[in-house]
């Protein structure tokens, strides 16, 4: 019979050979500053590229150079596009397309050069992880062997031949590793390879000649079992695709941290991925593992202990995998506060000392530093306490992390009165009273048993909604200044509930008894290609329609309220709800977020001084707030966008570029713009329009001659579409 998996490999990729004479010499790569070799710039996360040509005083001149549609990449079109591509000599490599198809593209024209794609069947119709993919990966050996490296819906991993798309018959086993093979449940049993949970959407790290790719699952609000499939994170030789190393995420027995895990309960346990990406420091040798939450997400009394390496920043030995040092930023993880960035690699100056460090963008809005060699923090990180739960079974940790510098670039938590909606006295009243029947005790106020004649949620603002999500920031190497986006005003009322009888072992589950039980699934899932459609476009969680003003659901936790129906989160997990960041329910105020603004900010920080050298609203003000009747006739200043998931910075010599998260309309076309912040003082200096919300971070490239500027927009009825901006010629 053959192999039938290589059949579909030969059967589905498409290979333009036409165009292969006229494609450039290789064999002199190297990687330059007029690229954008990885996915987020180069091997330490800048996303910067020391390129002026598009400036302050031509921004807005730009016009849209070529458009990349991706509707024919799979069986129907795809909602929710969070690619950003690659340039390297003059062609573009993405994904897209609910196929997750790989496409190369002319840098000049955006003509298609070639397209790979597989059909994966019922192991891509339900992986955790769905959608096109964030981006891939690129390789050479600098004399004609260019590759390149991505990671399939279905969780494998897949080299192609960079000139023409075909598969690299060497690599593995006929061009493919099966990712699933060493993912396991228990003290070690194999998941099934076909139906086992594990699955990737980020972009895999290459560097020198070994690919390190991590894992990721389903969310974790309503699991069926705590036994869950365990994260891992590998390295695999780029030529021959030989395993070279593992590092479990979650400890096993003779492993440092598996005491973290009381009663035994590492081997009942799971995820603790690495979904988001991965940054190395070649010289140093070290690879930095953002991880996330074990299994689940909001309950954690079935795995007593602090749960290493849960919610930690972990650098490990880039020739071994082995353990170097370590940094746990929440104890005992019950707020799904992952760490959802890349990590930010930065040489930098404090108190006249160089310090080589490590800077993490959070969603608690916090930006954790450390001296990247040894893990000490930059600036002290005290442990203070926090709230305990009152869950039956749940013991939460007394003490937690804060960072003494630098501050908070967004609401790390929600205080009461100061941060509520102050537009009128009414709503302000109005608002006060509403958060009396939730637990409101700081950044830490664990999750309540949902109660109406208790507490409706525990209030948080980061967790699956607030601050810094998978875009990350960026950084200016030579200024040693991050620049960060983060929401401001998704405010989360966590409850729990007792799941029904035979849905899971798991004693307490996101919802509240007294509504009826509602599966949170996450972004994506049922969106693949091969997926059962139930009656409505796309899907669940990814392709239906927003409403008019708000993108649709994005990133690791976008489809589904932490909160049951009747208190969702405020702008959270598949909110509908429009502009400033609002689902209908409990945690708005007619119709308006429960905070007052800025309702996201972008922030730049110094990190010499560990302070914030400028902060401004991101975006402008949603229709919603502009036109709603309570506010007319009133002066409101911008209020700025609750930027969420989607909505990453670009750095170059003199600006930050970011794209909105939401369509608005009172001051231009219907849609959304691209934006130009001045690097030094935050001032917006220029806008371009876009047909549709931004839903993956830009990239930029220099190629004869011209700037361009990548950037993936969808949502709402707007199908996914990779637009490419430039200067027109007579600029």
């Amino acid at each position: 019979m053959g192999n039938p998996y290589r059949k579909t490999i030969v059967i589905w990729s498409v290979i333009a050979g036409l165009t292969y004479m006229a494609l450039p010499s290789w064999s002199q790569w190297r990687p330059k500053d007029t690229e954008w070799p990885t996915y987020t710039a180069d091997l330490g996360g800048s996303k910067y590229r020391p390129l002026d040509q598009i400036n302050a005083s031509n921004f807005s001149k730009l016009e849209i150079a070529w458009r990349f549609k991706t509707d024919n990449l799979g069986t129907r079109p795809e909602y929710k596009l969070e690619g950003t591509p690659l340039m390297v000599n003059g062609v573009i490599y993405a994904t897209a397309g609910t196929r997750r198809a790989v496409v190369a593209l002319e840098a000049k024209t955006g003509e298609m050069i070639w397209m790979h794609s597989v059909r994966e069947g019922l192991r891509a119709a339900i992986s955790p992880r769905q959608l096109s993919g964030r981006g891939l990966a690129f390789w050479s050996d600098g004399k004609g062997d260019d590759r390149v490296i991505y990671v399939t819906t279905g969780y494998r991993l897949m080299e192609l031949n960079a000139r023409n798309g075909q598969v690299v018959q060497t690599f593995g086993k006929d061009g493919t590793i099966d990712l699933k093979t060493g993912m396991v449940t228990g003290t070690g049993q194999q998941i099934d390879l076909e139906k086992g949970e594990a699955g990737l959407h980020s972009a895999p790290t290459v560097v020198n000649d070994v690919v390190i790719v991590g894992s990721a699952f389903k969310e974790g609000m309503t699991v069926p079992t705590h036994n869950n499939t365990k994260g891992l994170v590998r390295a695999f030789d780029v030529k021959s695709g030989k395993l070279l190393w593992t590092f479990h995420t979650i400890p096993k027995p003779g492993e440092f941290g598996n005491d973290t895990w009381e009663n035994g309960s590492w081997a009942t346990n799971g995820n603790t991925g690495v979904w988001t990406q991965i940054t190395v420091d070649p010289q140093l040798g070290l690879v930095y593992l953002p991880v996330e939450s074990p299994t689940s997400d909001f309950y954690g009394g079935e795995r007593p202990g602090n749960n290493l390496f849960g919610e930690s920043l972990v650098a490990v030995d880039l020739k071994t995998g082995q353990r170097k040092w370590h940094y746990q930023i929440v104890h005992h993880p019950i707020w799904d506060y992952d760490l959802s960035s890349a990590p930010l690699l930065m040489d930098i100056n404090v108190n006249g000392k160089p310090v080589k460090a490590v800077a993490v963008p959070t969603k608690e809005s916090f930006l954790y530093v450390f001296d990247r060699v040894t893990g000490q923090p930059v600036w002290p990180i005290e442990e203070r306490p926090v709230p305990q739960s009152d869950v039956p079974g749940e013991k939460t940790s007394p003490t937690q992390p804060f960072p003494t510098k630098p501050p908070a670039y967004a609401r790390a938590w929600l205080t009461v009165p100061d941060d509520l909606i102050d537009f009128t006295p009414e709503m302000r009243a109005e608002a006060i009273e509403r958060l009396k029947h939730y637990r409101v005790e700081g950044m830490f106020t664990p999750p309540v048993v949902g109660d109406p004649n208790k507490w409706l949620g525990g209030i948080s603002m980061g967790n699956a909604t607030g601050g810094t999500n998978w875009p990350g920031g960026g950084f200016d190497p030579e200024t040693h200044t991050v620049y960060v986006q983060a929401a401001n005003s998704f405010v989360s009322a966590v409850s729990l509930r007792k799941p029904p009888e035979g849905f899971s072992d798991i004693r307490y589950v996101a919802g509240r008894e007294d509504q009826p039980f509602r599966v949170m699934e996450g972004p994506g899932f049922g969106s693949a290609a091969d997926a059962q459609q139930p009656g409505r476009r796309g899907g669940r969680g990814a392709t239906a329609p927003a409403t008019d003003g708000a993108p649709a659901g994005r990133g690791r936790g976008a489809a589904a309220a932490p909160a049951t129906e009747g208190t969702p989160a405020a702008g959270g997990r598949g909110a509908a709800g429009g502009g400033g960041g609002g689902a209908a329910g409990g945690l708005l105020i007619q119709g308006l977020p429960i905070v007052k603004p800025p309702y996201g900010v972008l922030s730049a920080i110094d990190l010499d001084k560990g302070e914030l050298k400028w902060q401004v609203p991101y975006g402008e003000t949603p229709d919603n707030i502009r036109l709603h009747p309570a506010l007319k006739g009133k002066d409101i200043p911008n209020t700025g966008m609750n930027g969420y998931n989607g909505c990453g910075v670009l750095v170059t010599k003199t600006l930050v570029i970011i794209g909105d998260t939401q369509v608005t309309s009172v001051t231009h076309p219907r849609g959304a713009m691209m934006r130009a912040y001045d690097k030094a003082t935050g001032k917006e200096v220029g806008a371009v329009w876009m047909p549709a919300p931004v839903s993956g971070s830009p990239m930029t490239y220099m190629w004869q001659g011209k700037q361009y500027i990548i950037i993936a927009v969808s949502g709402g009825n707007y199908a996914g579409e990779y637009l490419a901006y430039a200067l027109p010629d007579a600029e």
